[in-house]
C-alpha cells in the first residue's frame, strides 16, 4: 500500500507543477493584437479616442490660441489655410424705379423744357413783348389799379393777340374783379394765366401717326419756313426710329428740290422728286406709292409756297389733296400749316383763307424767337380752333419742338412766384 500513496503524491505534485509553468504561458485569446510600434505599451480597458496626427498635435496649441481670438465678420480671402470657401459678396440690391422716383427726373427734364422755351421766347418777354409789357404793370405794386383790365386790354391788343381773343382773355378777369375775388396783382395774374392756359390746351403734341404710311401735307405762303421745318420734322421722327420718305412738291422752285435733298442725305431718308415745273400732284403721288413699297411711317410733302389771297393757287391746292387720296385712302392724314410768327395778325388772316380750302389739321408756328409778337398764337387757337403742333424757336433741328400749353404759357408768362420776385 504504501508504493500506491507515493505514486499518487508524485504525480500530484507534478500536475501542480505543470499547472503553474503552462498557466502563465497561455494567451489573452480575447485581447487584440497590438498595433505596429505599440507592442510594448498597455492599453487601458475601455473605448479609446483616436489619437491625433503628429501635424494635428503641433497645430493643436495654436488652433486653441486662434478659436479664443474672435473672428472677423468676413473671411479673408488671402488666408490659403483657411478651409471655408470664401462666399462672392452679393450683389447691392436696387430698388424698384416707381413712380415717386420718376418724378424728380421728369420734373428737372420739364425744367430744362421751361427754360430752353424761355431763351427761345426772350424777345417776347422783354420790355418790348407781351409778357414783358404786361409785367410792368404789376411791378412794385402792393394794390390792384382799378384800370388794370383796361391797361391789360391796351397791351394785348398792341401784341398782336387780336380783339376776340383780348376779350377771352380779360372777361373772365373783370367779372372775377368785380366780385372782390382777385385781391391782389398775384391773384389777377395767375388768373391770366390760367385763361391763356385754357385757350392754347385745345390740342398739339405733335402729329398723330394714325396710319402706314402717315401722309403730312404741308402747306404755307413763301418766305415762312415749309422746307426748313420739313427737314427739322424728319431729323425728329428719325431720331424716334420712324422711317421717312420726303415728297419734292414744290415743283417751281428749283432751290426748294434742291434743300429737301439735302435734309434727305443728312437725315438718311429717301426723297421722291420730278422735273422742274412738273406736276407737284404726281410727285406726291409716287412718293406715297414709293412709302408703301418700302414700308415707311410717314411721308412728308413739300407744296409750293402760295398768297392766301391768290384763288386759283390756292384751289391748286385742293387737287393736289385730292391725288393723294387717289393714292392712299384717307390722305392727306395731317395738313400742317406752317407760319411765321413775325408776321403778327397777319398769320391769322392766312389760317382763315388755308382753312376755307384745307381741312388743317395743326399750325408749325416759327421763327418765334425773332419776333416780340410771341402772342399771336393766342389769337390763331382763340379764333380758328387750330392747334398748334409745333413751335421753331431756333435754326437748330432740335429747335423744332412739339407744343406744350402749359409749358408754353409758363415760359411766355412765368408764374405768381416770378410776379412777386419783380414786384420785390
Amino acid at each position: 500500500m504504501e508504493p500506491l500513496w507515493i505514486v499518487i503524491a508524485v504525480l500530484a505534485v507534478v500536475a501542480i507543477a505543470a499547472y503553474a509553468f503552462f498557466g502563465r504561458k497561455k494567451p489573452q485569446e480575447d485581447q487584440l493584437p497590438a498595433a505596429p510600434g505599440t507592442e510594448n505599451k498597455k492599453l487601458p480597458e475601455g473605448p479609446q479616442p483616436r489619437t491625433p496626427s503628429a501635424a494635428a498635435q503641433k497645430a493643436a496649441p495654436a488652433a486653441a490660441a486662434d478659436k479664443a481670438k474672435p473672428r472677423p465678420a468676413a473671411v479673408d480671402e488671402d488666408d490659403e489655410d483657411d478651409d471655408i470657401p470664401v462666399q462672392p459678396a452679393a450683389p447691392v440690391a436696387r430698388e424698384p424705379e416707381t413712380r415717386s422716383s420718376r418724378e424728380p427726373q421728369a420734373q428737372a427734364q420739364r425744367r430744362r423744357d421751361v427754360e430752353g422755351l424761355r431763351r427761345g421766347l426772350g424777345k417776347a418777354r422783354g420790355s418790348e413783348g407781351l409778357f414783358g409789357r404786361l409785367k410792368a404793370l404789376f411791378t412794385g405794386k402792393k394794390e390792384i389799379d382799378p384800370d388794370i383790365v383796361e391797361q391789360m386790354e391796351e397791351v394785348l391788343l398792341t401784341s398782336d393777340v387780336g380783339v376776340k381773343t383780348t376779350a377771352l382773355l380779360l372777361d373772365d378777369v373783370r367779372e372775377r374783379l368785380a366780385k372782390n375775388e382777385l385781391a391782389d396783382g398775384d391773384r389777377v395774374w395767375e388768373a391770366l394765366r390760367e385763361r391763356a392756359a385754357s385757350i392754347l390746351g385745345i390740342g398739339g403734341g405733335g402729329i398723330a401717326l394714325s396710319a402706314s404710311p402717315t401722309v403730312v401735307m404741308v402747306v404755307g405762303v413763301n418766305g415762312v419756313g415749309k422746307t426748313t421745318s420739313i427737314g427739322k420734322l424728319a431729323t425728329k421722327l428719325k431720331a424716334e426710329g420712324k422711317t421717312v420718305v420726303l415728297a419734292a412738291g414744290d415743283t417751281f422752285r428749283a432751290a426748294a428740290v434742291q434743300q429737301l435733298g439735302v435734309w434727305a442725305k443728312r437725315v438718311g431718308c429717301e426723297v421722291v422728286s420730278g422735273k422742274d415745273g412738273s406736276n407737284p400732284g404726281a410727285v406726291i403721288f409716287d412718293a406715297i406709292k414709293r412709302a408703301k413699297e418700302i414700308g415707311a411711317d410717314v411721308v412728308l410733302a413739300d407744296t409750293a409756297g402760295r398768297l392766301h389771297t391768290q384763288t386759283n393757287l390756292m384751289d391748286e391746292l385742293k387737287k393736289v389733296a385730292r391725288t393723294m387720296t387717289k393714292a392712299m385712302d384717307g390722305a392727306p392724314h395731317e395738313v400742317l400749316l406752317v407760319l411765321d410768327a413775325t408776321n403778327g395778325q397777319n398769320a391769322i388772316q392766312q389760317v382763315a383763307l388755308f382753312k376755307e380750302a384745307l381741312p388743317l389739321s395743326g399750325i408749325v408756328l416759327t421763327k418765334l424767337d425773332g419776333t416780340a409778337k410771341g402772342g399771336v398764337i393766342l389769337g390763331i387757337c382763340a379764333e380758328h380752333g387750330v392747334p398748334v403742333r409745333y413751335i421753331g424757336i431756333g435754326e437748330r433741328a432740335e429747335d423744332l419742338r412739339d407744343f406744350n400749353a402749359e409749358e408754353f404759357v409758363e415760359a411766355m408768362l412765368g408764374g405768381a412766384a416770378e410776379t412777386r420776385e419783380h414786384a420785390a
